[in-house]
């Protein structure tokens, strides 16, 4: 009989995975066959990063395995796949916290993209983080920018750090708030994440790319989910730096559902169905119009709300 161990994958390549078994052996492993995955979940990827795997050992000389189990998920967050706009891509699972990174400048990230991040993060029940990178770079009108981002997601109920890979005392406060957690991280290309990642984990090296001047847009740098142990505890998961994070499998209904500032008052919507557009007696329009949701929210609402296609 084959030998049986468990590990927990910390990088998938498509059709290897490398796993890293209890005694802190990386394995390289594959699936034999089809797989038998949770029914609910249909996605291109079976397995993802994160996932906590049972392994026959094929070859102890090579490190190789064949993964016949996996563990129950106690989450996970998905985007719509790289490949096909209809279908789940597993980014990551079994997560503490996912954090978004977003930069004011080189390059500038929409609220849209970190909106539709903390609307998966919401959708998942997954802890968001927000993480405003490269604030040595702002000009004195940026600031004005920074602090409406601080103060709206705040507002939100979301927490924020505001850091620069040049200041070691806000680093040294993200550190902190990682330490012995699982985190998911992501962002644009060039929003800092590896420069970050090299920070927090002395010698790993990480490739970096500068931002081109000509686009103002990132280069990407990670191909594939990674996940990393940080020193004294805990682990981050590196994702490939991405354009868009489409959303999949969301109803227009609920979607109010995933901003925490319109889920607080649209109890008190005159309709249960309210769409908080045109509805007469809407406490979410009432809550933006009495400043307390703030306009940028709202519009992102809207906006997001107007791409979610109908399933009927």
């Amino acid at each position: 009989m084959a030998k049986e161990l468990e590990g927990l994958i910390y990088k998938s390549t498509g059709s290897w995975y490398i796993a890293k078994d209890e005694a802190g052996q990386l394995w390289n492993l594959r699936i034999k066959g089809r797989f038998k995955v949770d029914k609910d979940i249909s996605s291109t990827n079976p397995i993802a990063v994160g996932d906590r795997v049972t392994f026959e050992v094929e070859d102890e000389a090579t490190n190789t395995g064949t993964i016949s189990a996996i563990t129950d998920r106690h989450n996970y967050i998905v985007r719509v796949s790289p490949h096909n706009r209809h279908q789940k891509h597993i980014v990551a699972s079994n997560l503490d916290a996912a954090m978004v990174m977003a930069t004011i400048r080189e390059p500038r990230t929409s609220n849209g993209f970190i909106d539709r991040f903390l609307i998966t993060a919401e959708a998942y029940h997954i802890p968001a983080i927000v993480v405003i990178n490269k604030i040595d770079v702002l000009k004195p009108k940026d600031q004005d920018q920074l602090a409406h981002w601080q103060d709206m997601y705040r507002d939100a109920g979301y927490e924020v750090y505001a850091i620069s890979t040049l200041l070691p005392e806000t680093i040294e406060i993200l550190k902190a708030r990682l330490h012995n957690i699982t985190t998911l991280f992501s962002g644009h290309s060039g929003v800092g994440k590896s420069t970050l990642i090299n920070l927090l984990i002395p010698g790993k090296d990480l490739v970096t790319q500068e931002v081109s001047g000509y686009s103002g847009k990132g280069q990407h740098t990670t191909t594939f989910a990674e996940m990393f142990d940080l020193p004294g505890g805990g682990r981050i998961i590196d994702t490939p730096g991405v354009k868009e994070f489409g959303l999949i499998d969301f109803e227009k209904e609920e979607l109010a559902q995933y901003f925490p500032e319109m889920r607080r008052v649209m109890s008190g919507c005159k309709f249960n169905n309210c769409l908080h557009v045109n509805e007469p007696g809407c406490a979410v329009k009432d809550a933006v119009n009495n400043g307390v949701i703030t306009i940028d929210r709202y519009a992102s609402y809207l906006t997001i709300l107007d791409t979610i296609e109908k399933k009927w």
